[in-house]
């Protein structure tokens, strides 16, 4: 968005702007349109040998349990280039992007998650400044009760059902998702 142009909006109301079909913030004033869209979220389930890599998470929400290392997209960033610097802020460890693994639409939240599967390039790891602990477990040692988030659990389930495939289309949230919510 550009934001120079709010210097100059005062007033927005909900209408649907000419040529569109749903309601959006209009200034009275100048006519701009605010555009409310999804944020994308990259993340990836990321693997030394036969262990997945985990944080724990420092920040809210959800502070104090387990994730992959995933966050929100920076603008002027590939999808992969945002996974791979998620992984090392969060983990401190580097990873080679292999394919996404599922792209999972939160719609409730207006967030789009896009998981990769990822090859760390060495077994260092450390907690980043939005981590309390860094780990690599076995899929069989994940803390599954402290996992932070449904997406999380969809990534790790899809990792361990796609992990000795070297083709796959990308996963996508299971379909009771949207009527549990």
């Amino acid at each position: 968005m550009d934001h120079s142009k709010l210097k100059n909006c005062h007033t927005f109301v909900r209408q649907v702007p000419e040529g569109d079909d749903r309601e959006r913030d209009v200034c009275l004033k100048c006519g701009f349109v605010n555009y409310l869209n999804p944020k994308v979220v990259v993340g990836a389930v990321s693997t030394w040998e036969d262990k997945i890599l985990l944080v724990k998470r420092a920040i809210q929400p959800q502070k104090g349990y387990w994730t992959i290392p995933a966050g929100f997209l920076e603008t002027g960033e590939t999808i992969e280039e945002g996974a791979v610097r998620e992984t090392w802020e969060e983990a401190n460890a580097r990873v080679q992007i292999d394919c996404i693994l599922g792209i999972y639409n939160i719609t409730r939240i207006s967030q789009i998650y896009i998981v990769f599967r990822a090859k760390m390039l060495s077994q260092s790891l450390s907690p980043g400044y939005e981590s309390l602990d860094a780990k690599l477990f076995s899929f069989k040692e994940i803390p599954w009760e402290e996992i932070a988030f449904p997406s999380v659990v969809w990534a790790l389930n899809d990792f361990n059902e796609t992990a000795k495939r070297n083709s796959f289309p990308p996963k996508k949230e299971p379909p009771s998702f949207f009527w549990e919510n």
